[in-house]
């Protein structure tokens, strides 16, 4: 075998055993949280065309007559419609941002975003498929990977594209734009994105602004490391950017923090802001925290979207 083919191959074996490495941390922290988050009611259980009778609620004005359910009504001086529950899967489609601006922990003892990222992105997959939905994981240019699917074998697919990814991390990604997000997504959907936003904020709103344009109904999620909130530096500090930023040093660190965590709030606020204009939900979630409650309520958001 000649020295270039035997290059390759070793490559090719390297990053497949880190593939490995990381799929069952990464498969039993999502399972652990996702068996925590009470479901409550089924993953579809909202009103809509179907057989299954889901529950009887008062008759309203936009409610026609031949809805009414008498016999229910007699019982009372109420009259109460039968309500009946959506039966089709709805298709939730999740984009996980794993740039090089994500690969960044302060603290040896915390993930990095990417890996709490793709922890949270792995487990709202498992919530989803378990309330009976379908699940489109988008690749790094907001694309979808395969045709949405459900079922374990779409949660296996998804935990090794994950695994793979953070695995062997494109260090050029740093230097594409903010996805666009405008192939594949159906319209009136729901999108998941999961990303630190740190990109310049003209970049994000011409992304988002093409879900908007599909009606989709779209959660943001923002994972940020606790030193990017607090700057809780002190004395000269050399700063290098992840994505080819290059580096500056500061004096001072304690002098300039202020300043930076004013310019984080008001960049987080214009996120806000933006995600409020199309009535998006909004989330931040930092990796010194439990991903639980996090993923407890972007749950209840997608399904309070979907009522």
């Amino acid at each position: 075998m000649s020295p270039a083919p035997a290059l390759a191959r070793r490559d090719l074996e390297t990053r497949a055993e880190r593939a490995a490495a990381h799929l069952p941390g990464l498969l039993v922290a999502a399972q652990r949280i996702a068996a925590n988050v009470v479901l409550g009611s089924h993953g579809r259980r909202r009103p809509g065309m179907g057989e299954s009778f889901w529950q009887f609620r008062p008759y309203g004005p936009d409610d026609t007559p031949g809805r009414i359910d008498w016999r229910q009504s007699a019982r009372s001086d109420t009259l109460y419609v039968r309500e009946r529950e959506w039966t089709a899967a709805q298709t939730v489609a999740l984009w996980c941002d794993l740039s090089p601006s994500m690969q960044f922990r302060s603290r040896k003892e915390w993930p990095t975003k990417a890996e709490r990222a793709a922890v949270l992105a792995l487990a709202l997959g498992i919530v989803l498929v378990e309330g009976g939905e379908k699940i489109l994981r988008l690749s790094s240019e907001g694309t979808p990977v395969r045709a949405a699917t459900a079922g374990r074998l779409a949660l296996s697919q998804m935990a090794d594209h994950l695994a793979r990814d953070l695995a062997a991390p494109d260090d050029n990604a740093g230097d594409a734009p903010f996805p666009s997000f405008t192939q594949g997504l159906a319209r009136y959907g729901a999108t998941v994105l999961i990303s630190d936003f740190l990109q310049p904020l003209p970049d994000i709103a011409a992304g988002l602004s093409h879900l908007a344009g599909r009606n989709q109904s779209v959660h943001l999620v923002q994972v940020l490391d606790a030193a990017e909130e607090t700057l809780p530096f002190t004395g000269r500090v050399r700063f290098e950017g992840l994505e080819n930023e290059g580096a500056f040093t500061i004096d001072r660190t304690e002098d300039a923090r202020a300043a930076y965590m004013a310019r984080m709030a008001a960049h987080r606020e214009a996120l806000r802001n933006m995600a409020a204009m199309y009535g998006w939900s909004f989330a931040v979630h930092r990796t010194d925290a439990s991903p639980q409650l996090t993923l407890v309520a972007l749950h209840r958001a997608i399904g309070e979207r979907h009522r």
